[in-house]
């Protein structure tokens, strides 16, 4: 008769077990495919290819910035995609890292450090997942400048 007891509790612990495996894959799905939205994100600074980034950001994303008057600054998606036209496919000397990820549930922000010769960029990513996928649907950014 005692058996029984000591089959369920067993029973119970492999199915908690299974529960907490069951959450980690889901996290760690779903940071996969957050880092794969900012990966496009990335790859699209770094080669000024905007098929990339238009696949990471959602159409209406702004992106917004203080201007060296410290008034804040806003572009859109458009006005932002026109500055990659001149060096469209070119290749920037840089180093792109994700140096941050936070996600909840549907939610998720991302923190991205860009490192240039004369410049460090900081970009905070806001990203939504809608209709089964992940987009940026924010961007604010900081510019440090080396000096000289």
């Amino acid at each position: 008769m005692r058996i029984i007891p000591a089959i369920v509790i067993v029973l119970l612990i492999f199915a908690a077990v299974g529960i907490v495996f069951d959450a980690a894959a889901v996290r760690y799905s779903e940071e996969a495919a957050v880092r794969q939205t900012v990966q496009y994100y990335l790859y699209g600074l770094k080669y000024n290819d905007v098929e990339n980034l238009k696949r990471a950001f959602y159409p209406e994303a702004k992106l917004f910035f203080v201007e060296r008057d410290n008034r804040l600054g806003q572009l859109t998606q458009a006005q932002w995609y026109e500055g990659f036209a001149p060096s469209a496919g070119r290749e920037e000397k840089g180093d792109l890292r994700i140096s941050a990820i936070d996600i909840t549930d549907k939610a998720a922000s991302v923190k991205v450090e860009e490192f240039y010769e004369n410049s460090k960029y900081a970009d905070y990513l806001s990203l939504l997942k809608f209709n089964g996928s992940w987009k940026i649907v924010n961007k604010i950014y900081v510019v440090e400048r080396k000096a000289p």
